[in-house]
């Protein structure tokens, strides 16, 4: 068996991870969609980020007053607090809309990472990209249709979630130079565990006995993607495994269709490979000016 792993390239086995985590990711969210109908959203927020924040401190436990030690907490709670509301958007979302619809507009997050480096990072980003990032737009517009009859502010929760979830990426890079990843991994749980719990009890809901099981281990499944996300980008540069994160868009749809009967319309659809071309597009130009 070993001997089969090592005949495997760096690239395939980052390929294979990046997969298996975008189906834990999409799985998660199937979970979270089913519960949100008899929950509030912060309670099932509170749930993924509790079972996630036991699992991280008991794992972490032999090295945790040195995982602790960071010199910058408040970017540190500013980056969480960032995923928070990525998280509160995206599962709110889900309860009122479609798995593949939430899952097309949230890949405008890339698209918003490129326009906020320009302004956070200094970055520098040509005409091409700009033009990428405006396709990318478009196809959101086609996804949420303002002004139409289909037009929803539940619409506007996606967007949130997306531009919260670039919000962090780009405090991530921000930190990435200072901090290790352990410490930006924990403090990410954490905090989010603790802002979760401050709002839980104005709108708790008693836990039906055959949900007890779910809520305790749910989010699980985004520990361990998360997991297997620093495993891949050790075999590899993030950037090339950038493009494959797009199959969560098939995982979606069919996690909605099994479980809810949804079925894409055709402004989701055409929306969604708009914004996955110009997400393409954008990584394309960005390997050219890095190459």
């Amino acid at each position: 068996m070993k001997l089969f792993f090592s005949n495997i390239s760096p690239e395939a086995k980052s390929i294979a991870l990046i997969i298996a985590t975008v189906f834990l990711f999409s799985t998660q969210d199937a979970i979270a969609k089913n519960l949100i109908q008899t929950y509030p959203p912060i309670q099932v927020v509170w749930a993924r980020y509790t079972s996630q924040t036991l699992v991280s401190l008991i794992v972490l436990f032999p090295i945790i007053k040195t995982v602790l030690k960071t010199k910058n907490m408040k970017i540190q709670l500013l980056r969480s607090g960032f995923l928070f509301g990525a998280t509160f958007c995206f599962f709110s979302s889900l309860k009122y809309l479609q798995l593949a619809q939430v899952n097309a507009i949230f890949q405008v997050a890339p698209l918003f990472v490129t326009a906020l480096s320009v302004f956070i990072l200094r970055e520098s980003v040509g005409i091409r990209r700009w033009g990428g990032v405006l396709v990318g737009m478009i196809g959101a517009l086609i996804i949420i249709r303002p002004g139409s009859t289909a037009f929803s502010l539940t619409l506007i929760l996606p967007i949130g979630a997306a531009l919260s979830y670039a919000s962090y990426l780009i405090a991530t890079k921000y930190l990435s130079k200072e901090e290790s990843a352990t410490t930006n991994f924990l403090y990410t749980s954490l905090i989010g565990f603790i802002f979760a719990s401050f709002l839980v009890p104005a709108s708790w809901t008693p836990i039906n006995t055959v949900d007890l099981f779910t809520f305790m281990s749910f989010g699980l499944l985004g520990a361990l993607g998360h997991l297997l996300i620093i495993l891949a980008f050790r075999l590899i540069d993030a950037s090339f495994l950038a493009p494959f994160t797009y199959i969560q868009l098939i995982f979606a749809s069919c996690w909605g269709f099994y479980l809810f009967s949804e079925v894409p319309d055709q402004f989701t659809i055409t929306g969604s490979i708009l914004i996955v071309l110009s997400g393409l597009y954008v990584w394309l130009r960005e390997q050219n000016r890095k190459s």
